[in-house]
C-alpha cells in the first residue's frame, strides 16, 4: 500500500497521551492519521474527501461531543465510518447500546468502552471499511 492509497482516520481524543497511543497503533496498521485534541478541533477538520473513517472520544469539551462530531461527520458523509471510544460506562455506569436501539439518535457505527484494546478497534476498523471499499 502506498502513502497515496492509506486510508486516512481522523482522531479526536482530549487525553494527549490516549490521542499519541491510538495515533501510534493505527500508523503502525498501516493508516495516515489526522489529529484533533477536542471537539472544536475537530470540527475544523469536518470536510468532504478529508478522511475516510473516524475514532472519537465521547466526552471532550461537552460530555457528548463525540456524539455531536458523529452526527456532524454522518450528516457530511453517512459512509464514512465512526466509532466511539468511552469510559462513560466505567465511570458513570451508563452503557450506550446500538444493539438494543438501532434506529437510536447515536449515529456512530461501533462504540467501545474503555479500557481500550487496540485490536477491537482493529478489527471495528478493518469491518466497517471492508463493507465500503469505495473509501479505499
Amino acid at each position: 500500500m502506498t502513502n497515496s492509497e492509506k486510508i486516512k482516520v481522523l482522531v479526536a481524543e482530549d487525553d494527549p497521551d490516549m490521542l499519541e497511543q491510538i495515533k501510534l497503533y493505527l500508523e503502525a496498521e498501516g493508516y495516515d492519521i489526522v489529529t484533533a485534541a477536542g471537539q472544536k478541533e475537530a470540527e475544523g477538520l469536518i470536510k468532504p474527501g478529508a478522511f475516510q473513517a473516524a475514532v472519537l472520544d465521547l466526552m471532550m469539551e461537552n460530555q457528548d461531543s463525540g456524539f455531536v462530531l458523529s452526527y456532524r461527520i454522518k450528516k457530511m458523509d453517512p459512509k464514512v465510518p465512526v466509532i466511539i471510544v468511552t469510559s462513560v460506562t466505567r465511570d458513570t455506569g451508563h452503557s450506550f447500546d446500538k444493539a438494543q436501539d438501532p434506529k437510536s439518535w447515536i449515529k456512530a457505527d461501533v462504540i467501545i468502552h474503555k479500557e481500550l484494546r487496540f485490536e477491537q478497534l482493529k478489527a471495528a476498523l478493518k469491518r466497517l471499511l471492508g463493507a465500503g471499499e469505495a473509501h479505499a
